[in-house]
């Protein structure tokens, strides 16, 4: 597919226009790794099945081994891909060099699109330059937000990493926190440290940035409660992922530690924490839309020149609070694995 040129106008499509393509979620995978099948999908949703031409499209992501989180954008990017009659090639890894590579593979198997999360975009230009070059249209989500016209992305979909965790230091103020922990599993990523700088910046109260190993579960909990156990005065523990999250509850009661927890990110085991009281609320970004916007948008391109936003504005996917107040509407669509 030959990349069609930005669009010339300033004016922008609103974020909320993401709100209307949501409406078209569907079941379904085509994925050509992993020996997925389309009935294991597992989104339970349907709208039909283009009759556009078969097209490829390749995610890479950033996902560490284990990260339940990137079931749900994969879950996400197969529901668009089974309506758009895409073949969907998903590959991942945390290291920048080895996700560069794995654009490279991309571009070697002449792809017809390509959804890629900037969470190390040095690492990543050069890739996706080449991939430019080569004729084939890149989006970015999830990671990049500062990121992704600079390397020149037709459009992308995620959150605002910054005006998530100020929003987030700002609901830490109004729950009468002092002293939080930011727990940041990947040190270097932007996207965390642009969460934790975002809580430091509108929280009034003290904030300890802890960098853990977030591939080494039990050393992210034995790190989590030595903190705690050196210092009483936290009240508050910031994760920033829903399985961290989970982590950081046993740590807590290891610590003996009457800090309550809040965190970034949801997944079905957090949405119970949430009804029963252990965790005070979390920060939706909406993984499942993030993951079917990205691959529905490169259908659209090919199939009728669309760019969200306009090629100048991000769509964000969040941030949304969910607590008690909500977390019912949520639950069933987390027990499926969609939210």
């Amino acid at each position: 597919m030959n990349r069609l040129p930005r669009p010339r106008s300033s004016r922008t499509i609103p974020a909320v226009a993401a709100a209307a393509v949501a409406a078209l979620l569907v079941a379904g995978c085509s994925s050509s790794s992993g020996g997925k099948k389309s009935e294991d999908a597992g989104s339970g949703i349907s709208a039909g099945k283009a009759s556009t031409p078969r097209m490829t499209v390749a995610m890479i992501t950033h996902a560490a081994p284990g990260d339940t989180f990137w079931d749900t954008i994969r879950k996400g990017a197969q529901a668009a891909a089974a309506k758009d009659n895409v073949k969907l090639i998903y590959s991942s890894d945390p290291t920048g060099p080895n996700q560069a590579s794995l654009v490279q593979n991309a571009i070697d198997q002449k792809v017809d699109g390509i959804a890629v999360t900037l969470a190390k975009p040095d690492a990543l230009k050069g890739a996706v330059a080449k991939a430019e070059e080569a004729g084939i249209p890149v989006v970015g989500f999830n990671s990049g937000v500062d990121d992704w016209k600079k390397q020149g992305l037709l459009e992308y979909f995620g959150q605002d990493e910054t005006i998530a965790g100020e929003a987030f230091g700002r609901r830490l103020n109004q729950a009468g926190a002092k002293h939080t922990v930011c727990v940041i599993m990947e040190q270097g990523q932007v996207a965390l440290e642009a969460r934790c700088a975002g809580v430091k910046k509108t929280f009034s109260g003290k904030t300890d940035i802890l960098y853990v190993n977030g591939t080494d579960m039990p050393s992210v909990k034995a790190t989590i409660t030595a903190k705690l156990k050196t210092d009483s005065s936290i009240d508050y523990v910031t994760t920033l992922g829903a399985p961290f999250a989970m982590t950081a509850i046993q740590s807590i009661a290891d610590a003996g530690s009457k800090a309550k927890l809040a965190t970034f990110d949801l997944n079905k085991d957090a949405v119970g924490a949430i009804k029963a009281g252990k965790i005070q609320w979390a920060i939706d970004q909406q993984p499942f839309l993030q993951g079917y916007l990205s691959v529905d948008s490169l259908w659209l391109c090919k199939t009728n020149g669309n760019y969200s936003g306009g090629g100048e504005a991000p769509v964000l996917t969040g941030p949304a609070f969910v607590d008690k107040s909500n977390v019912a509407r949520i639950a069933e669509f987390a027990a499926k694995g969609t939210r």
